[in-house]
């Protein structure tokens, strides 16, 4: 299982996800994450710098976009895309909308199947990160649980991809306008006892089949 979890954007690893993909170069970009948003609101956003196509590019990887939306109940189609790449890389938003879109396009199951033979990498940052965790506890004090894009299921995904054991908080303690309520989300895992890394933004986890590597310890603030 290769696996490139980032506070946001690619973040200070890149040459960690150029190792693990060896030649391969090409990957499917998911921004799911932001479906809760207007298309020029999104527009903005890569504009202002944040276009993950153009930051796959700098590094020499060839991002093709992928919107779940289009295999909703259909699981086969979606594993069919997805054998075309070598890396899912999935972008920030709101991490319940993107757990959403995962589950009812069978993402989810698919993903797992497929990180499970080595078939493909998975990489992302801010949600991206966020969903590959046990579940979302503490997220709903930085991400709203209850939005819901057009053509969503309402009800609310709290578990997560399970690819790690321990919770993902992004932002922490960065310039980044989510900061303030990654602290609060930190203080409610601590406060829970439950497991979790907090990244600062360009920190980044990395982890392959033989080991683990996280640049942040596991914290515990009262």
């Amino acid at each position: 299982m290769r696996l490139y979890l980032s506070s946001n954007g690619i973040g200070d690893r890149a040459g960690s996800l150029l190792a693990f993909l060896g030649g391969g170069k090409r990957a499917v970009v998911i921004e799911n994450a932001q479906d809760h948003i207007s298309t020029a609101a999104r527009e903005l956003f890569r504009r202002e710098g944040c276009d993950p196509v153009a930051e796959l590019a700098s590094l020499g990887i060839a991002g093709t976009p992928l919107d779940l939306r289009d295999h909703f109940g259909d699981p086969a189609g979606l594993r069919a895309q997805l054998n075309q790449f070598d890396l899912a890389w999935v972008t920030g938003g709101n991490a319940f909308v993107l757990r959403r879109a995962m589950k009812q396009s069978g993402f989810d199951d698919v993903i797992a199947g497929m990180l499970d033979n080595d078939e493909i990498a998975y990489g992302g940052f801010s949600a991206g990160a966020v969903v590959a965790g046990p579940n979302l506890e503490g997220i709903h004090l930085m991400d709203d649980p209850d939005e819901v894009p057009p053509g969503y299921d309402r009800e609310v995904a709290w578990d997560g991809l399970g690819l790690i054991d321990h919770a993902i908080v992004p932002h922490y303690r960065s310039p980044h306008p989510e900061s303030a309520a990654a602290e609060r989300a930190v203080r409610h895992l601590c406060a829970r006892g439950l497991r979790y890394r907090a990244l600062r933004d360009g920190e980044v986890v990395v982890w392959t089949e033989t080991r683990r590597v996280s640049v942040v310890p596991q914290l515990r603030i009262a």
